[in-house]
């Protein structure tokens, strides 16, 4: 699971760095503070839809919205990596089969392991594009928020363990799943509020990809947005990037001694926390001052 949490965010600093410009940010101005407003009421509006779909028993029409975000996304990516490296019309068609392979394998099939890889390359695609689209301010402010959230849905309300339930149900791929033992199959999955309420050892864990590209969106826009000064043998942008990320990765380390414990838990309270708290300490390193890469909309 961390050597997943890290991939998924070196391949999205890879894809900033390599492939993406100011012509692919979503925001026009990536310094604005209510973007974040914005974008936690899409998020709240978007679970109760999804929760009120599930209730009514219309599975069928929330894979085919997970899906079609899942395959748009996955193109999305292949299609920048393939599109930086080969002209013409071939990273199109590459992009194609290649989506057109995992799509097969996510309806037909949706082993964990198709699972994780559709995660790792959503994850890079959605880092990638909000990391270059908002500035740091917007990012703390959207960190901190989601991390609040996040503990009122899974320890006050419990919406989003509810969610997830229906997520495994239906072998979507919003979830990563790392088995415990060999030989496990996420196609015999119980759902997780059973297995809850049976006790017992669990197969697999499961981690949201939320709690990967939330902290990540961070670590991307500390790398896009700050100077590139030379420190360290290397520019002031990736040492507090990569900063971030060990932070993050101390997060996840403290995550999971009390996922393992077997009860539900909200990741990002940590998990931004840590990466926060990795970006201050690497950037006062850095820099020697206290403002932070923040650039004041007023």
């Amino acid at each position: 699971m961390g050597i997943i949490f890290a991939v998924s965010q070196l391949g999205a600093l890879f894809m900033a760095w390599a492939f993406l410009g100011p012509e692919w940010q979503v925001f026009e101005d990536p310094n604005d503070p209510l973007i974040p407003l914005y974008y936690i009421a899409a998020v709240v509006l978007f679970t109760l839809v999804i929760l009120y779909i599930i209730k009514k028993k219309r599975e069928d029409l929330v894979r085919i919205i997970f899906l079609g975000a899942v395959t748009y996304t996955i193109f999305f990516v292949i299609l920048m990596m393939a599109a930086g490296v080969v002209g013409g019309v071939i990273p199109f068609i590459a992009s194609v089969a290649v989506t057109a392979v995992i799509a097969y394998y996510l309806v037909k099939k949706p082993e964990w392991y198709v699972i994780d890889a559709a995660g790792i390359l959503m994850s890079i695609g959605i880092i990638g594009m909000f990391g270059i689209s908002l500035g740091i301010l917007p990012v703390l402010i959207l960190l901190i928020i989601l991390a609040i959230y996040d503990a009122v849905s899974v320890y006050g309300t419990k919406h989003m363990v509810a969610l997830a339930d229906g997520v495994t149900k239906m072998r979507l791929p919003i979830l990563l799943v790392i088995p415990k033992k060999r030989g496990y199959s996420y196609l015999t999955q119980k759902p997780l509020m059973q297995q809850l309420d049976e006790g017992g050892e669990r197969e697999a864990m499961f981690m949201g990809l939320g709690d990967v590209i939330i902290p990540g969106i961070l670590i991307t826009s500390a790398f896009y947005f700050l100077p590139d000064d030379a420190l360290w043998g290397m520019t002031a942008n990736l040492a507090i990037a990569l900063g971030t990320l060990v932070g993050a990765m101390i997060g996840f380390t403290i995550l999971m001694r009390f996922v393992l414990k077997g009860n539900p838990q909200a990741g990002l309270p940590l998990l931004n926390g840590g990466a926060i708290a990795g970006y201050i300490v690497t950037y006062l390193v850095a820099f020697r001052e206290f403002s932070f890469g923040i650039a004041l909309p007023w």
